[in-house]
């Protein structure tokens, strides 16, 4: 893993989606050299860091958010732009070799995205068993969930010592 940026989002509520009042949207910029096998690099990371669940895909095209579990997301092939927290939220582009980590009740949508584009999500442990919540969802009822997900214990690609614990204390 390379030293990278991180940059932290802290969102509001935006109508239904409820995003995180205690925990930012976590950034990080450029994790991996886009050059080498991303997929495989960021499921070996994720695995090596206690993130479970992993997976290979897009990102829905739709505002959705979990309220059972934490999220990263590890850019793997191409570029994107998406949208965070909901409807006309923060719009935020990513490449290959970049991650979010979302903590649960953020709101995620893509927006747009080469053809190539990518990612591999990955939940931590015992959070893999994720819901799947749009703006269909009642978001009263959402929040208690949200409350109830345990810290992860690590981070997704750095470990124990990791930025994500760091921005991540305790409330």
């Amino acid at each position: 893993m390379k030293t990278q940026h991180i940059t932290p989002y802290l969102l509001k509520p935006n109508g239904k989606i409820p995003n995180n009042q205690q925990l930012p949207l976590l950034v990080y910029q450029q994790v991996f050299e886009a050059k080498e096998d991303l997929v495989s690099q960021f499921k070996e990371a994720f695995e090596q860091h206690n993130w479970r669940g992993t997976w290979a895909d897009s990102v829905f095209d739709y505002h959705h958010y979990h309220s059972t579990s934490h999220e990263a997301l590890g850019v793997a092939a191409g570029s994107a732009l998406l949208i965070l927290g909901g409807p006309d939220a923060q719009e935020i582009e990513v490449r290959a070799g970049d991650m979010l980590v979302l903590p649960a009740g953020t709101g995620h949508c893509l927006e747009s995205s080469s053809a190539d584009f990518k990612v591999v999500g990955a939940y931590p442990e015992g959070q893999a068993s994720y819901d799947i919540c749009t703006e269909e969802d009642d978001p009263k009822e959402k929040k208690k969930n949200i409350r109830k997900v345990p810290l992860p214990e690590t981070d997704p690609v750095a470990g124990a010592n990791g930025p994500l614990l760091e921005h991540w204390r305790p409330f």
